[in-house]
């Protein structure tokens, strides 16, 4: 199956209506019809119920669209991961959420830089798990990452679990107790990804999130790191004893064979054993958790080249 057949799809599945689909592409509706027929004529199915008022995904287009995204992200990576291959400078590009890595950042990409395998590192600030994306589309090598993230097409490695805090603001009602307990928030266990997920909608970036609470807009719970390295007037956190922990992890391209990728993930894990260990090189905050692939890229010396 060739790849522009799948990008008109996914431009017609996206779209929901062929002419917009075809504005999108560049062409005219009428061969992006065909082309269309000739998809499903190949594949042996329907992708898509057509009126004259509607267009709808079957089911079998519901699956192809998961399964062409897929596809075409990793055809543009593998170009993307060739062209920075090719260039004069080798460099690895490490994905991270400003102000979320727990506090490793700096001392993994000190490990780092001490293996032999190492290469320079562009760090990649982004928004809430824009990673995923990032690195299945090739603009990036690996990534610093909360759970739970889309792991399509990934491996990964959980680093650390730390407890969560509730962030208030100094003058909420419940910034006085001592701790504050899931259902003070109005929260059962279950409930914390949505309201996390809620949570991002909130605010691109901490600062942003920090000062809403300040204002007394929100209510937000975080990783216990961040009480420690961002205090701020205005604002209290309270460990939350009954929340599920915050683990972050590394995450890269599932078919990866870069040593350069190897090592930072060797380094990362060895980062979060030093943590475990209350060693200068961990972050304090979290609980190391045990990294096995990590631990095989490291006795086999990487999985391959790039």
């Amino acid at each position: 199956m060739e790849s522009r057949p799948l990008r008109y799809f996914v431009a017609v599945a996206e779209e929901l209506n062929f002419a917009r689909a075809a504005e999108r592409l560049g062409i005219s509706a009428p061969p992006l019809s065909r082309a269309i027929r000739r998809l499903e004529t190949e594949l042996g199915v329907t992708l898509f119920e057509r009126t004259t008022h509607s267009v709808a995904l079957t089911r079998a287009g519901e699956v192809l669209l998961a399964e062409a995204r897929f596809a075409l992200d990793a055809l543009d990576a593998a170009g993307r991961r060739a062209q920075r291959a090719a260039g004069p400078d080798r460099k690895l590009v490490l994905a991270v959420k400003a102000d979320g890595d727990a506090g490793l950042l700096e001392p993994v990409l000190e490990r780092y830089a001490t293996d032999p395998a190492a290469v320079p590192v562009t760090v990649r600030l982004c928004a809430w798990l824009e990673q995923p994306g990032l690195l299945r589309r090739g603009e990036a090598d690996a990534a610093l990452i909360h759970e739970p993230f889309d792991r399509t097409g990934l491996d990964s490695e959980t680093l650390i679990a730390e407890p969560r805090v509730a962030v208030l603001g100094a003058s909420h009602p419940l910034a006085a107790r001592d701790q504050v307990p899931l259902a003070d928030l109005g929260l059962r266990p279950g409930d914390v990804h949505r309201f996390l997920e809620d949570m991002r909608h909130e605010g691109r970036d901490l600062a942003q999130l920090l000062t809403r609470v300040a204002l007394g807009e929100l209510v937000a719970l975080l990783p216990a790191s961040v009480a420690d390295r961002y205090p701020r007037p205005g604002v209290v956190y309270r460990p939350v004893p009954d929340a599920p922990p915050s683990l972050l992890a590394v995450a890269w391209p599932q078919h990866s064979r870069s040593t350069a990728t190897a090592a930072l993930v060797r380094a990362a894990a060895s980062v979060a054993a030093a943590a475990r260990q209350g060693d200068d090189g961990g972050a304090g905050a979290g609980q190391p958790v045990a990294s096995t692939s990590a631990r095989s890229w490291s006795l086999s010396g990487g999985p391959g080249r790039a």
